[in-house]
């Protein structure tokens, strides 16, 4: 696909229908909407004759789970970006990735990969009990870390049209190097591609069955702890000599029967081989805070109730794919006397 075949306004019409999801109260969001079709006729001529130039970043500081610096483009830039990535970016490098890459892809997601990481400890426990170990590994500050040369060397493989590789490389430019820009849509695509030669290497060269990553977090399962030694430091020499990152103090070996925490649960073979799910204690106490922090936002009409509800309906969907009845039910039960009628 050329730069022009991308880039019409059917695709950019298309990826502004897409960018305004959950964002039309806003401002910006709602000034491109009352005048989309002249806005989007705009962006394509700007296109066509190389004229169009990335907004400049607004930065703000998000404070859950961690304090993260968020770097959000213009209305416009994120409706061009979406644009790129869905029809161009998101179905090339998706044929470079191998299928335990769980992060920000179609038909994947947390769930999917949770699922993955059971069917492992079953396929495990057949042939050797609970006789392992893993080795879970994380990246040190890794959107921050991502080296654009290395990116930029990684991704012109895959681009062959020129005008899409120069205006790839403009965004991945249009912040310091290193670092991805936490809030564009291009950054969670780069991000997860970043690794992917990784993932090959530790299943190619490493021959490592069972293994999975979901963006910067990873693990590794083999019955051998020894081996597991020698993989953290193949891995580490080839993170820092290819990738230029590092491998963060989180990174650890174990015993399997002591549990995996992985996004959000923490995951563990009984020793009939049952695997038990359970929400991670920092889940619980997050919610908890969060549902008194709403509160008083709520009484300070500063939230709606209707927000409050989108959220928390949103944490018991995803913990109910846990061993979590009794949970939430006592959270329910919380819930219900934090906020009561007419509060």
């Amino acid at each position: 696909m050329t730069f022009d075949e991308v880039f019409t306004f059917e695709h950019l019409y298309k990826s502004y229908l897409i960018a305004r999801k959950g964002k039309r109260n806003k401002n910006s969001t709602a000034k491109y909407e009352v005048n989309a079709i002249e806005f989007t006729n705009y962006l394509l001529y700007q296109f066509k004759n190389n004229k169009y130039k990335i907004g400049k970043y607004k930065e703000f500081y998000v404070y859950e789970p961690k304090k993260r610096l968020i770097m959000s483009l213009p209305f416009k830039d994120r409706a061009v970006q979406h644009c790129l990535c869905d029809y161009y970016l998101e179905p090339l490098l998706e044929k470079s990735m191998i299928y335990d890459n769980y992060a920000n892809r179609k038909n994947k997601g947390t769930h999917k990969a949770l699922n993955r990481l059971e069917n492992y400890f079953h396929k495990f426990y057949r042939k050797h009990k609970s006789d392992g170990y893993v080795l879970k590994c994380d990246i040190s500050k890794y959107f921050y870390s991502v080296n654009h040369d290395v990116l930029k060397n990684m991704i012109s493989r895959y681009i062959k049209d020129r005008k899409i590789l120069n205006f790839t490389f403009q965004i991945i430019d249009s912040t310091e190097n290193p670092g991805l820009p936490i809030g564009n849509q291009t950054s969670q695509w780069f991000a997860i591609f970043y690794m992917s030669c990784l993932d090959h290497f530790i299943k190619e060269k490493l021959h490592i069955k069972y293994c999975e990553r979901y963006m910067d977090d990873f693990l590794l399962i083999h019955n051998d702890k020894e081996y597991l030694k020698y993989c953290k430091s193949e891995i580490s020499n080839y993170v820092e000599n290819e990738l230029k990152l590092k491998l963060n103090n989180k990174t650890q070996i174990f015993p399997l029967k002591n549990g995996v925490d992985f996004l959000g649960f923490h995951t563990y073979l009984t020793e009939t081989g049952k695997v038990i799910r359970k929400v991670r204690r920092n889940s619980k106490k997050g919610m908890n805070n969060k549902l008194k922090k709403f509160k008083k936002l709520c009484i300070k009409r500063k939230i709606s109730k209707e927000q409050i509800d989108k959220s928390y309906n949103s944490w018991v969907g995803h913990v109910s794919h846990g061993n979590s009845y009794h949970l939430i039910k006592n959270m329910d039960k919380k819930y219900k006397e934090i906020f009561k009628d007419g509060d």
